[in-house]
């Protein structure tokens, strides 16, 4: 199981790359792989300011569709368009090719509040 020590987590099963004011943001490696091969990831709220834990997006695999949480409040800034064309990235490259947003920080003490590696090796047991 990768769970890269660079990035913070979520409950939710997001990673977060945090780089001054702005958050990349896409599913861990362990969701990728409980979802199986995704087919869709859909996000409609590029432009817009959301609150922390509000729906973003979505992400379709073959069985399923799970929604997608954002783990800090701010401005969706960029949507990685790779993966309308290639939405397995998320599933061979989850930390790398395969991220889905780029969120402009608006509270930065939420960062404190998000999980370490550690902390997200514990939560799935890994």
């Amino acid at each position: 199981m990768n769970i890269p020590a660079n990035l913070k987590y979520t409950k939710d099963h997001e990673w977060v790359l945090i780089d001054g004011e702005v958050a990349t943001v896409g599913i861990t490696d362990f969701a990728q792989k409980e979802l199986g091969d995704i087919v869709y990831v859909e996000v409609e709220t590029l432009d817009q300011t959301l609150n922390k834990d509000e729906v973003f997006g979505t992400v379709e695999a073959v069985k399923t569709v799970s929604d997608l949480f954002l783990p800090l409040t701010g401005e969706v800034i960029e949507f990685n368009d790779e993966l309308e064309s290639n939405p397995e990235s998320v599933n061979t490259d989850p930390y790398g090719k395969g991220w889905m947003i780029k969120l402009k920080i608006s509270d930065t003490s939420e960062v404190d509040q998000l999980l370490s590696s550690d902390d997200y090796k514990a939560l799935i047991g890994a």
